[in-house]
């Protein structure tokens, strides 16, 4: 009987170990995971930030949906105003203004930036970022918006529940991360 209960007692002192270990390793496991999904979402949405402002520079205005996007991007040109001479020369001397176009798609490919894969969610199966650019009055004047993001519940995983919020206070994983405004003229993320 004694070995008995005292089998009984390692059981549950190695069942108690287990639980604890299970307690401790939970908010470790969920902290590391959230920073590495994070990390590559805000990552891929600043990618999509700047190949925003390459649509902006080609068209004056922000990209309405990926397609096109990538369409402009591809087909695109930039245009660059070459100045010969000085434009502030208080003697009057001659200035010549050149403007050339260069291909925006070469243009990128020598920076190596790629924009094939923008749409898609790091960590998802095919979910996309959300995407809106509009026109918006702001201060008496027309200006374009854009916004992008997604719920953090869409690349979270297992960790999507909002139980997850006792272990990180300003966990929630139906906030949006996302850059961008559609009331005012602001390309910031709300990470930044």
């Amino acid at each position: 009987m004694r070995i008995a209960i005292n089998l009984l007692f390692v059981f549950l002192a190695i069942f108690l170990a287990y639980v604890l270990y299970g307690t401790i390793q939970e908010p470790v496991k969920f902290q590391a995971e959230k920073d590495l999904r994070e990390t590559a979402v805000v990552d891929k949405l600043i990618k999509i930030r700047k190949a925003q402002e390459y649509y902006r520079a080609i068209t004056g205005e922000f990209a309405p949906n990926f397609d096109t996007l990538k369409q402009v991007l591809d087909s695109g040109n930039f245009k660059i105003t070459k100045v010969e001479g000085d434009p502030d020369d208080p003697t009057g001397g001659k200035v010549i203004y050149t403007e050339i176009e260069k291909s925006a798609k070469d243009s990128l490919a020598k920076l190596n930036f790629k924009y094939d894969d923008l749409a898609s969610i790091p960590f998802t199966d095919g979910k996309t970022f959300d995407i809106k650019a509009d026109t918006t009055t702001y201060q008496n004047t027309l200006v374009h918006v854009v916004e992008v993001g997604t719920k953090r519940s869409n690349f979270m995983g297992e960790f999507a529940d909002p139980r997850f919020a006792k272990y990180d206070d300003n966990y929630n994983p139906n906030a949006i991360i996302k850059f961008g405004d559609m009331t005012k003229p602001n390309t910031s993320g709300n990470w930044e």
